[in-house]
């Protein structure tokens, strides 16, 4: 009995180990194949790039015209969006009034200096009297008192004079620049008043500046490039349009602000743009393309990094052909390329088609990509 049982076991056992070492077999037999992928070698080349910031264009000579004495608007002697020239007629406020007050002001200011007239006359008359003790002092003293008193009520009424004739000047408004002036903000017969009625903008458009936030960690950057003005070539600097389009004259940098912002860590930087075709307008949004070149730099393809948690990776091949996620840290990103700032050396394996399908450590099957290496960025 005890033999059927050891038998028994031993058959139980036996079976055991023979599905086992099958199934393994099996398993074995059915392992997948690596992964194949396509791989760039890392190789340092140059690299040239613009980089980009959102910029606004600006007038360097702009200036609201305002009315500089009350009434209403008699003429208006240009056509909106023209372009005017400097001491051009541009509005005329009513002059009735001034004309009139003006008028009064010199009236009364001829019968001001004929009373000086005659009051030098009594002064002299007086004096001579005097000479010859046939006058009183005290009616000398009197009349030499009114003479300096009507002098000085001559000069108090060519002052109101002046005043009265700055208002009739003011009551036509004349261009203070040559540029370009913009839609009338008032109509014939409206009222304006000093200061506060804004009558139209006038802007000088032949040069105009383009103005964008630098970083703070920037600043000697452009520091430099403002300095090396001169030996730099013209083409550091140029803007995109707004519908994309690259304008066709580039620019140079005027100045940085003076301070920076400590809200935002940025500081306003001014580029100049020639305007010859009335392209640019005030307002108008844009942006700036600072050309940047570096003698090497790590390139590899975008489609080769994956983005995890707002940190980045790449498969590198390893040893064995294993596939290694490495982080890396971006620099400017192209459109097909991307420059890396840290994370590879020269040399490495880095996945490019096929990532999807490659796990951490997993075992691939590299082909060079058909460039070999990644062409230098532009």
């Amino acid at each position: 009995m005890k033999s059927s049982i050891r038998l028994l076991v031993f058959f139980l056992l036996s079976a055991t180990v023979y599905s086992c070492a099958s199934k393994g077999s099996k398993q074995q037999q059915q392992a997948p194949p690596p992964t194949a992928v396509n791989v760039v070698v890392v190789q340092p080349s140059p690299a040239v790039y613009y980089d980009q910031y959102p910029g606004t264009v600006n007038a360097l000579n702009q200036v609201d015209i305002h009315a500089q004495v009350s009434g209403y608007i008699t003429g208006i002697y240009f056509n909106d969006g023209a372009y005017v020239n400097k001491g051009q007629k541009l509005y005329t406020i009513d002059q009735q009034k001034y004309a009139s007050d003006y008028n009064q002001a010199i009236a009364s200011l001829n019968v001001e200096k004929a009373n000086l007239v005659k009051a030098q006359k009594n002064a002299d008359r007086y004096i001579e009297l005097d000479k010859n003790d046939a006058i009183a002092k005290q009616t000398v003293d009197n009349a030499l008192s009114d003479l300096e008193a009507q002098k000085m009520v001559v000069e108090a009424a060519k002052a109101n004079v002046t005043a009265i004739e700055t208002n009739v000047r003011y009551s036509t408004i004349y261009a203070p620049f040559s540029g370009v002036i913009g839609i009338s903000q008032v109509k014939l017969g409206s009222s304006v008043s000093p200061g506060t009625t804004v009558l139209n903008t006038i802007s000088a458009e032949n040069t105009l500046a383009v103005d964008f936030a630098v970083d703070e960690k920037e600043i000697p950057r452009f520091v430099k490039i403002q300095q090396q003005r001169a030996k730099i070539a013209d083409s550091v600097f140029t803007i995109a349009l707004p519908d994309g389009s690259i304008y066709d004259y580039p620019g140079k940098i005027s100045l940085l602000d003076r301070a920076v912002d400590p809200q935002t860590g940025t500081i306003l930087a001014r580029l100049e743009f020639n305007n010859p075709q009335s392209i640019l307008k005030p307002g108008m949004t844009c942006n700036v393309r600072v050309k940047t070149s570096r003698d090497s730099a790590i390139i590899i393809p975008s489609k080769a990094i994956t983005e995890q948690m707002g940190e980045y990776f790449v498969f590198v091949v390893g040893d064995s052909n294993k596939a290694i996620q490495t982080k890396i840290t971006i620099g400017r990103r192209m459109s097909e390329k991307t420059i890396l700032s840290d994370g590879l050396k020269a040399g490495q394996k880095v996945v490019t088609d096929g990532v999807q399908k490659v796990r951490d450590g997993a075992v691939v099957n590299p082909e060079i990509d058909s460039t070999g290496s990644v062409q230098p960025a532009h």
